[in-house]
């Protein structure tokens, strides 16, 4: 077992790890930024196995006590800091816990790591209480953010990151772990994989069913809100639930990216939406390569204010009123 054997995708990434981790230049401290359910976290704690195994060096074996302890979450040396049960935001007591922590020898003798996930879920305070620990790290040990973005992040605090940006998976990957690790069949695996935007923890989710059948339904409401102008009402069902609302617009950008595609191609082996292909095709025909391009944007855009906590309802009508009124000034 490896790094690379162990991960999907992500090669220029693994590259740069697996380097330093070679020639014991690892970075007292990382940002892992880019969507949820690509693998951040998984490369997170393979990493740690990787430092701490007692089989292999600059590797993983998988099995020995180290490799154990940490896949269990109970090794010593390795600390992943989420949200405690009930709580969604990671406390400024837990870090300073942390912070007393890291500066403890380590029991193995290896490097002491935490890993934060999702860093942006740090309330103000907590993150200000990190920034001591960053300018000043503890020698031995090494902390790895993870986020979707570095919206929700201080800048004061990402600057004393190395930062790694990872991008959404191809479909051939998903596709293919799909199969080959998950023994799925390959038509299931290339479906689920054609409507997950590269995220295998999306298309591993049990809730990938109702997402298709969603997904249909999102284009038939696009389309009726623009005869009809029920965009506003529209917005306001989808803004009641702040998770269907960003799985909307991260959907909703992928359709212009699709659409995109679709004009470029005229064909649909790179869409994500292949079971959507007759309505979007009618989407292709039907804008322009400029307003495609600016509806994707707002689409992004949206879902990176709702992240920051803005209304969601004033969001999504102020975006659904853009599309509903293509004809109109962008």
């Amino acid at each position: 077992m490896s790094l690379s054997s162990h991960i999907t995708g992500h090669a220029t990434q693994l590259a740069t790890l697996t380097q330093a981790l070679e020639q014991d230049r690892l970075h007292h401290a990382y940002v892992f930024i880019g969507p949820e359910g690509i693998g951040k976290r998984t490369l997170a704690l393979c990493l740690a196995k990787a430092i701490h195994c007692a089989e292999s060096a600059h590797d993983f074996c998988g099995a020995c006590a180290s490799c154990v302890k940490i896949e269990n979450r109970n090794h010593p040396d390795v600390r992943l800091i989420e949200p405690l049960a009930g709580k969604k935001d990671i406390s400024i007591e837990q870090v300073r816990a942390l912070e007393k922590e890291l500066n403890y020898r380590a029991f193995s003798g290896q490097k002491k790591i935490a890993i934060i996930d999702p860093a942006a879920s740090m309330n103000f305070s907590a993150q200000n209480a990190l920034l001591k620990t960053l300018e000043e790290p503890p020698a031995g040990s090494m902390l790895i953010l993870i986020a979707t973005s570095a919206g929700g992040l201080l800048p004061t605090l990402l600057s004393r990151c190395l930062r790694l940006t990872f991008t959404p998976l191809t479909e051939a990957d998903v596709t293919r772990h799909l199969v080959e690790r998950k023994r799925m069949s390959a038509e299931r695996a290339k479906l689920l994989a054609s409507i997950s935007l590269g995220s295998l923890g999306r298309a591993l989710s049990p809730e990938m069913d109702e997402v298709g059948q969603k997904r249909a339904a999102w284009v038939d409401a696009l389309a009726a809100a623009r005869v009809s102008g029920g965009w506003a009402s529209f917005a306001e069902e989808l803004a009641k639930d702040r998770a269907e609302t960003l799985q909307f617009l991260d959907w909703l950008a992928e359709w212009y990216r699709d659409v995109l595609v679709y004009q470029a191609t005229q064909g649909s082996g790179e869409v994500s939406n292949r079971d959507l292909l007759e309505k979007l095709q009618g989407q292709a025909a039907d804008l322009s390569v400029g307003k495609a391009l600016r509806l994707r944007s707002r689409a992004l855009a949206a879902s990176a204010r709702i992240r920051r906590n803005v209304n969601r309802r004033l969001a999504l009508e102020n975006l659904l009123a853009k599309i509903a009124g293509l004809s109109g000034s962008y």
